[in-house]
């Protein structure tokens, strides 16, 4: 007689144990938390905004970029002459406006260029950058503004 051994299926189940893995969660968003960075800007150019009736808000603010035009900001609240501003930097030339926004529009197809203009700019300096944003193919322009209270301009 020919005796045949028949191997028996394991019927246990291995579980993942997921005691600690609430652990694991808040030990991960607590580390992410801390090292999170929120960079802010540090504006050094003045911007009193002009007031305006028709007001629309941008949703997407990360597809943003500011553009600062002002008097420059210096020491006991003084101010000096019209400089313009991209991110936390003073741009030295006009002509410079250009490659740093073409380069931001490569890395971001979609941008949009805030303009924040102070009211009593130089419209000179202004349209100088308009025609720099033009040429770097920055074609989404906003204009900051706050509202208009009264209703009057």
């Amino acid at each position: 007689m020919s005796v045949h051994f028949k191997k028996k299926a394991a019927n246990a189940q291995t579980a993942i144990p997921t005691a600690s893995l609430p652990d694991i969660i808040f030990m991960l968003l607590i580390f992410f938390m801390v090292t999170t960075v929120l960079r802010e800007t540090t504006v050094q150019v003045r911007t009193i905004l002009p007031q305006a009736e028709a007001i629309e808000k941008i949703e997407q603010k990360r597809l943003v970029t500011y553009v600062y035009i002002g008097p420059k900001k210096l020491q006991n609240n003084q101010v000096g002459e019209t400089a313009i501003q991209i991110d936390d930097a003073l741009v030295d030339e006009v002509t410079n406006v250009r490659t740093i926004m073409y380069n931001k529009l490569t890395e971001q197809p979609r941008l949009i260029v805030s303009l924040r203009v102070d009211e009593s700019s130089e419209m000179g300096k202004v349209i100088d950058v308009q025609q720099e944003l033009r040429e770097a193919g920055t074609l989404r322009i906003n204009y900051s503004s706050k509202r208009d209270i009264e209703g009057t301009l």
